[in-house]
């Protein structure tokens, strides 16, 4: 969903993880491999950041969110190429989903980033600036944990 929402993917997976790395490729995703991945998401996200400092700008999308639909993918690139710092689709009570996109901007804040947290405290410290896509995209919320989720995912 990631390539065709936005044209391009890039995951950043541990170092020998072969198998992940096919799959991936065969979904049409770059592949990067990392040593940073130990470090927590912070580190595996500024590991992307570095691979790919001349983007204008990144769509942070966790591996684990596999059914946000392409089209709120496509609306957040949309919103980036209109101009904003950061764009995430809200659901009708406000709340804030995924995938977030951060402009260049924000790319020295990015490649900061270390240890578990995400990017997490970049969108707070931004939350006044970030474009609000309104989503009725049940999948900006799916976070797929444990088995028992992906066996229920056809159902959401």
């Amino acid at each position: 969903n990631l390539v065709d929402g936005a044209g391009h993917a890039l995951a950043v997976i541990p170092v020998g993880a072969a198998r992940l790395r096919s799959v991936l490729e065969d979904a049409g995703c770059e592949v990067l491999e990392s040593d940073r991945t130990a470090g927590g998401m912070g580190a595996t996200l500024a590991a992307g950041i570095a691979a790919s400092a001349r983007a204008t700008g990144w769509i942070v999308a966790l591996g684990d969110m596999p059914a946000i639909a392409p089209r709120t993918i496509e609306q957040v690139r949309q919103g980036l190429e209109a101009g904003a710092i950061l764009a995430a689709p809200f659901d009708a009570q406000g709340r804030r989903g995924h995938p977030v996109g951060f402009s260049a901007h924000l790319r020295d804040e990015l490649l900061a980033l270390d240890g578990d947290v995400g990017a997490r405290d970049i969108v707070a410290r931004h939350a006044a600036e970030i474009m609000r896509i309104e989503s009725d995209d049940p999948g900006i919320f799916i976070d797929i944990d444990a088995r028992a989720d992906l066996d229920r995912l056809p159902e959401l």
